[in-house]
């Protein structure tokens, strides 16, 4: 999920472009994207896409935005989105883990009552000041809980702090990661809205895939082969991963306990990330045949 596009609930005329796009997943809001007055309308229309063979063929991560659980709107989100076919659920706001688990009892009665049959996973936002400091217990509150994503704006707007400020950024990254990691879900990036600042967009990507984040939100399609781009592992990457695990592979077998591949000192931390890596590649073919052949897969 190297990129995640947002698409406005009330723009279904946008529909068939997103799914039609180089993104990854694509994230239907019906909340910030779309005025109280034509909710209704946007979540009708979305619930009309989710249904269609078009978006259950598809094989991009759909993901919808609902509107918070304490609006009037959360509930009416809830039972027209839990469909077969969906990801996930962008929670936007939760502030305890009393909300995370509320919003997964909602989201499984849904899915009973729409014979849903494989569990709709949450993504939380984590956009205050409390979210952030109690981040990873919204994670560990609920099985659902399948990634934390990062809310610069709504975070840093009330308190004033510049939404470009590096050293804020870098914090505000470094502990919603480690409180992904506590939780053993993953980490998503945010949103950047200046949609002409191409090169601002890419530093940020570069930043948040330097703190382990696994992909960027996008506004705009421009931004989509960006976020893939920075989001891919490189080819030199690949390689070295491929050959930690092959190492790793015979060191278990001898016995060894740590090991030097192209000149580093691999221990099992480092090789825990080169299977991932391996993973990672594989699931977006990356891989050569010799590596696949090599790996045995």
């Amino acid at each position: 999920m190297r990129s995640k596009l947002f698409v406005p609930a009330s723009r279904p005329e946008l529909f068939a472009k997103a799914l039609a796009s180089a993104a990854d997943a694509l994230s239907f809001d019906l909340e910030d994207a779309v005025a109280p007055e034509r909710k209704p309308q946007a979540r009708a229309d979305l619930r009309t896409l989710l249904e269609t063979a078009e978006a259950r063929a598809t094989g991009k991560t759909l993901i919808v935005r609902v509107n918070a659980l304490d609006t009037p709107h959360f509930a009416a989100d809830i039972e027209a989105v839990a469909r077969t076919g969906v990801k996930l659920v962008n929670l936007p706001k939760p502030e305890h883990p009393d909300d995370v688990r509320a919003a997964a009892a909602a989201l499984e009665a849904a899915e009973r009552a729409n014979g849903v049959t494989t569990p709709i996973g949450l993504l939380l936002n984590v956009e205050s000041p409390r979210a952030l400091r109690l981040a990873a217990e919204l994670a560990g509150a609920h099985p659902r809980v399948a990634g934390l994503q990062l809310g610069l704006g709504d975070l840093f707007e009330p308190l004033g702090i510049a939404r470009r400020e590096t050293a804020a950024i870098h914090q505000a990254m470094f502990a919603l990661r480690v409180a992904a990691g506590e939780a053993g879900v993953f980490a998503y990036d945010t949103a950047f809205a200046n949609i002409k600042d191409a090169e601002g967009f890419r530093a940020e990507a570069q930043m948040s895939r330097a703190f382990g984040f696994i992909g960027k939100s996008c506004i705009h399609p421009s931004q989509i082969a960006i976020a893939n781009e920075v989001f891919r592992p490189s080819d030199d990457d690949i390689a070295h991963a491929v050959r930690v695990v092959i190492a790793a592979r015979e060191a278990d077998a001898n016995g060894v306990g740590a090991y030097v591949v192209d000149g580093r000192m691999i221990d099992p931390p480092f090789v825990e990330r080169a299977r991932s890596l391996v993973n990672e590649a594989a699931r977006f073919d990356l891989l050569s045949h010799e590596q696949r052949a090599s790996l045995g897969i």
